[in-house]
């Protein structure tokens, strides 16, 4: 009787299965963004496109020992390893997510002995019975339980989580840009360190000279004592200069050794000597295609994130309908285990279930203005996240092209001030200047070399910055910027 009461509404229920195709919430579409139609350092719009290839770009910079390093960040920097378990992590939830879109099927197996109870219902309800004698009850059931995703309930929170996975994955690619920037910068800046302290230590030698030349004056009875004590200071506050270097290359070496995974005390980064041993600036054309910003793993990251959040929106919206499953269990039950699969001891139960929330004091509308202001907010951040990108690459666009200029005015200052130097040092050799005109024209000669490499560093800065703002190389080929 039960069979045919189950099949006698089964069109009601076959019904109701089409309905799950309907799932309510808005449908994603990508927010529009506004771009300016030009911009001052020559780009023009793009759209996000963050799965092509970023190729190997610090490879510009010409130097295998940073190539052999940024290639450790990515096994082993702690950062990356993060990012990459919480992609995991995302993986494991849209599978689980994923799941209740299918049947739940348990089973299972028992045996008691006792008295005063007599488990006489078909689901295992014990059925009291006082006067009962001491008796024993074996049981075999397996059981199974579906929702039929009528409001797209399941649906939307598999596209919530296939849209997070997506997110997880460009927070990966996010995190491993930003570590392998932060290591050619740290890097870049070591290099420079180096170059300075190889200035320093030039400078100190010619000032030892000078040193020893006022002395031998002095003794000669040509120069008063104030030229040697003015020598012996120029000397000594060099010195001090290139001893303070070491704080600076200290970090910068701790630095390093962090971002590929390594204690500070494991790793040390050989001197290169020369202030020619700089890398060269990479020569970067003005009118790079506006598509490589497409390639931005955040920019891609926010975007996903405002697909899940569109997606949660249904999701709580589907809360307002009724629930309704697909219950089925069946099996033996006897007082002897011997015989226990034997017919007469078979029970089953077949059944659908609705079930809706009548009275929540507004937990659901809170619910769904949650999830509304949640899409509203990750909206907004995936704006500034891209306006903030056209900023950055403007920044470094403009830090190139302006520090260009400076580096040319700071190379024709160090002409004149070394200039400068030999026409005094000359005039204090035959006596028509005092040795204080040495010492300030010393002073100006070494602060102009020191600008120099400075300005050298802050274009190399800004080169790393800018391909990180691109999200990578930009010699990538024109036909592997395809659209998604």
């Amino acid at each position: 009787m039960e069979l045919r009461l189950a099949m006698k509404h089964l069109p009601l229920l076959l019904a109701l299965c089409i309905l799950a195709g309907c799932a309510v919430g808005p449908d994603y579409l990508r927010p529009a963004m506004h771009s300016p139609a030009a911009y001052r350092e020559g780009w023009k719009s793009a759209q996000p496109r963050d799965d092509v290839s970023r190729g190997n770009w610090w490879e510009i910079y010409g130097d295998p020992e940073l190539d052999a390093l940024v290639k450790q960040v990515e096994v082993s920097n702690q950062n990356v390893i993060a990012a990459a378990a919480q992609y995991r992590q995302a993986q494991a939830l849209l599978g689980s997510a994923s799941a209740g879109q299918y049947p739940t099927v348990s089973g299972g197996i028992s045996a008691s002995r006792g008295q005063g109870t007599s488990a006489a219902s078909s689901t295992g309800t014990a059925v009291v019975s006082p006067g009962s004698p001491v008796r024993n009850t074996d049981r075999l059931s397996l059981s199974a339980n579906w929702e039929a995703d009528v409001w797209g309930r399941i649906g939307r929170t598999v596209e919530a989580s296939e849209a997070q996975v997506q997110a997880g994955a460009a927070d990966l690619q996010a995190a491993l840009l930003s570590a392998q920037a932060t290591l050619v910068q740290s890097y870049l800046q070591r290099r420079v360190n180096q170059a300075q302290g190889r200035l320093l230590e030039q400078t100190i030698a010619a000032y030892e000279r000078s040193l020893q030349i006022t002395r031998n004056r002095y003794e000669a009875g040509v120069s008063g004592r104030s030229d040697v004590a003015l020598a012996e200071t120029q000397l000594r506050s060099t010195q001090a200069q290139a001893i303070d270097l070491g704080v600076q290359r200290a970090q910068l070496e701790h630095a390093i050794a962090v971002l590929i995974g390594r204690a500070p005390a494991d790793i040390s980064v050989p001197a290169k000597d020369g202030v020619a041993t700089l890398p060269t600036l990479p020569n970067i054309p003005v009118g790079l295609p506006s598509e490589l910003l497409e390639r931005r793993p955040d920019i891609a990251a926010s975007e996903r994130r405002i697909a899940a959040a569109n997606a949660q929106i249904g999701v709580a919206q589907s809360a307002f309908f009724p629930a309704l499953t697909f219950n089925a269990a069946g099996g033996y039950q006897n007082s002897s285990f011997s015989q226990l699969t034997a017919l007469p001891n078979r029970f089953w139960s077949l059944g659908p279930a609705l079930a809706l929330t009548l009275f929540d004091a507004g937990a659901r509308s809170a619910q769904k203005e949650q999830a509304i202001a949640a899409y509203d907010r990750s909206v907004a951040s995936y704006r500034q996240t891209v306006l903030t990108a056209f900023q950055e690459v403007e920044d470094n666009l403009a830090a190139l092209r302006i520090l260009a200029a400076e580096a040319e005015a700071q190379r024709a200052a160090q002409v004149a001030a070394h200039e400068a130097l030999t026409l005094t040092e000359n005039q204090y050799q035959a006596g028509t200047v005092s040795y204080l005109n040495v010492v300030t024209a010393q002073a100006a000669a070494l602060a102009a070399d020191r600008t120099g490499l400075g300005i050298s560093g802050s274009r190399l800065n800004a080169s790393v910055l800018l391909q990180k703002a691109l999200g990578g190389d930009w010699h990538i080929p024109k036909q592997q910027l395809i659209t998604k």
